[in-house]
């Protein structure tokens, strides 16, 4: 019988992965509140936005306003995505605690999204490796389709495995196996996180699963039974998924939460305050959170 872990740290992406692709303009006081209320509901782990060239993500060009604007507390990492040297340049004047690298296990992806090979691309991130190190930052590093891919279709173990021992290599400290697509199921999660255990610490793998399919809690639930104790999740399952029209991206943070206290595991996180934060998100959005945990409990307050 295998034994869950007694403790599980959750790292909310809503303000970066889940706000990048909205179309309307999200404002930057509302992106600052946002983030002031996850940290308020006791996440100690946010992805608050990125360095990205604002031509590429328009969303994420107030990224220095929104660092600047947050009232930080001790004990909580506040991480941005950095995809090139000149983002880590940004990130290191805002003063991030981690800066997150990415990079996909699917060849086809990777030449469709950013014109090169997945080698070349990891060898972009190594400078900004280097460089975080040097600052005292620490390195998160993403396998994107590791699950699948919205082109190729399946992605092997071993592409996903290559993939991580690359990101290692050019000193990543964490690595978090990303189902972009949301296609996987518990066994195939399964083999890759035990993959992924022969090189990374426990401590230092990750999980990030999208929802398209319906899976996400069950794969979470798959990697719980592996040990694996760190997760990513958005508040109010904020972001689609942009291969699956009008299918649902990253699993809510609402509903993993919901799932873990159920099974005794502790999260740091009070439920209540998390749902107060997604409904503030999604009322700023026009539209209700995608968490059906989140809208069972609003439901039941509107009736009390």
């Amino acid at each position: 019988m295998n034994t869950l872990p007694t403790h599980v740290t959750l790292v909310d992406v809503g303000p970066r992965d889940g706000l990048q692709n909205e179309a309307q303009a999200v404002p930057t006081a509302a992106k600052i509140e946002l983030v002031h209320r996850l940290q308020r509901a006791g996440l100690r782990e946010i992805e608050v936005t990125s360095f990205v060239s604002p031509r590429w993500v328009p969303q994420m060009a107030d990224n220095a306003e929104v660092m600047a604007g947050i009232q930080r507390q001790a004990g909580v990492r506040y991480s941005v995505l950095t995809p090139n040297m000149k983002g880590f340049e940004g990130a290191l004047a805002a003063q991030a605690d981690e800066v997150v690298i990415f990079a996909a296990a699917s060849e086809a992806f990777s030449q469709r999204n950013i014109n090169c090979s997945i080698a070349e691309s990891i060898e972009r991130f190594r400078p900004v490796a280097e460089a975080a190190h040097a600052a005292g930052m620490k390195v998160r590093a993403a396998v994107s389709c590791a699950l699948g891919c919205p082109y190729q279709g399946e992605v092997a173990v071993s592409a996903v495995d290559d993939v991580v021992q690359r990101l290692l290599d050019i000193g990543s400290d964490h690595i978090g196996i990303a189902d972009t697509i949301g296609v996987g199921t518990a066994g195939r999660v399964t083999t890759v996180m035990e993959q992924a255990l022969k090189r990374v610490p426990l401590a230092e793998l990750s999980g990030h699963f999208h929802d398209t399919y319906g899976q996400a809690l069950t794969n979470i639930h798959a990697c719980l039974a592996l040990g694996i104790h760190t997760f990513d999740a958005s508040v109010a399952g904020l972001g689609g998924c942009p291969y699956a029209k009008g299918a649902t991206g990253n699993v809510a943070t609402e509903d993993v939460v919901y799932l873990l206290h159920g099974l005794g595991i502790q999260t740091g996180v009070n439920l209540d305050q998390l749902v107060d934060a997604g409904a503030f998100i999604s009322g700023v959005l026009g539209r209700k959170p995608v968490s059906r945990v989140a809208n069972a409990l609003l439901a039941r307050r509107a009736l009390t």
